[in-house]
């Protein structure tokens, strides 16, 4: 079992990104079944706690405006959505760079193609919910791509 070893800038940004990707994806599995276990009532009252302050203060903070609407919004059959959504990217994520960390050289490709679906997925949200974080996500989606294709194309070199 070949695990990758960063030597140059670009390995060891190679394996930052995917990393964080990682990272990315267990919160991601974590939140998704959070969603599921912890009752509505008390996050909304939790969400309410930690942007009381902050919305005292300036009644249009943006980030406590927008964690006590997300918070109001799971509701019903969100909640599975939401969970199945979660989940579902989580594990691609997780499953996906461990199978890099591990050298799979199939694992390249379906990195790319998972991170161009979720590009086009940010993309079609930005059309009518517009926003800084999806902006930023997008571009280091891109980063990573353009990363994994550098790494993928220097494993193929070295297989041959």
């Amino acid at each position: 079992m070949q695990i990758l070893k960063g030597r140059t800038l670009l390995d060891r940004s190679f394996q930052t990104s995917i990393t964080l990707k990682g990272i990315d994806g267990l919160l991601e599995i974590i939140g998704g079944i959070l969603v599921l276990v912890v009752d509505q009532a008390r996050v909304n009252s939790f969400v309410d706690v930690i942007t009381r302050h902050s919305l005292a203060r300036d009644p249009n903070a943006f980030i406590a405006t927008h964690l006590l609407h997300a918070s109001q919004g799971i509701v019903g059959h969100a909640r599975y959505f939401i969970f199945f959504y979660l989940v579902s990217h989580g594990l691609a994520k997780v499953i996906l760079v461990v199978a890099l960390w591990l050298n799979r050289m199939w694992a390249y490709p379906a990195m790319i193609l998972l991170l161009i679906s979720f590009i086009l997925y940010q993309l079609y949200r930005m059309t009518f919910a517009p926003s800084w974080f999806l902006v930023l996500l997008t571009l280091f989606d891109a980063v990573v791509i353009w990363l994994t294709w550098a790494e993928y194309e220097k494993q193929r070199s070295l297989k041959t």
